[in-house]
């Protein structure tokens, strides 16, 4: 399994780190690197969102046998399902590579501070959609522009904290 992940890891970074040089005098390689693999995992979640809101659920509610979830927080489930384990493989071996804290310390932290911007995300979604009427797909799209400043600034201090840094 290391080695697996060792020759993903060994592919994505130097892709990644090819188009860092222009941006070198706005960030740092790490921060650069967060936006690169958290941008791609935001566009695969905002393609797994649209899909699902549009195709799956057919912008209409999605009966389950206890509960009846909305077309756009279904969708948002379905994106969380996805995104969750791809943000939590680049940020542990293309980001904070650097962490000493145990695997099993940084999945639980990822996973608090994801549950966090999962019911932030849902609780603007509900706001932007339902009380303003936004178009969910546009909704989205603003709420993934406030969850993502909250998710660096968690991911960094938080669930990838360098154990080096006091």
């Amino acid at each position: 399994m290391r080695k697996h992940i060792h020759s993903a890891r060994d592919f994505i970074l130097p892709i990644i780190d090819f188009f860092y040089p222009p941006f070198r005098k706005l960030m740092n390689l790490q921060t650069f690197r967060y936006a690169a693999s958290g941008g791609g995992n935001t566009l695969l979640g905002l393609i797994i969102y649209t899909i699902s809101f549009k195709y799956i659920f057919a912008e209409k509610t999605f009966h389950l046998p206890f509960y009846a979830l909305k077309g756009h927080v279904a969708a948002l489930i379905a994106s969380f399902i996805i995104t969750f384990p791809v943000g939590f493989f680049m940020s542990k071996y293309v980001v904070f590579i650097d962490s000493g804290m145990k695997g099993r310390i940084q999945l639980f932290r990822y996973f608090m501070v994801c549950m966090f911007n999962l019911v932030l995300n849902y609780i603007l979604l509900k706001i932007l959609v339902e009380r303003f009427q936004i178009y969910p797909v546009l909704a989205q799209v603003l709420t993934i522009c406030v969850v993502i400043i909250f998710s660096y600034i968690a991911q960094r201090n938080y669930s990838f904290k360098n154990t080096d840094e006091g």
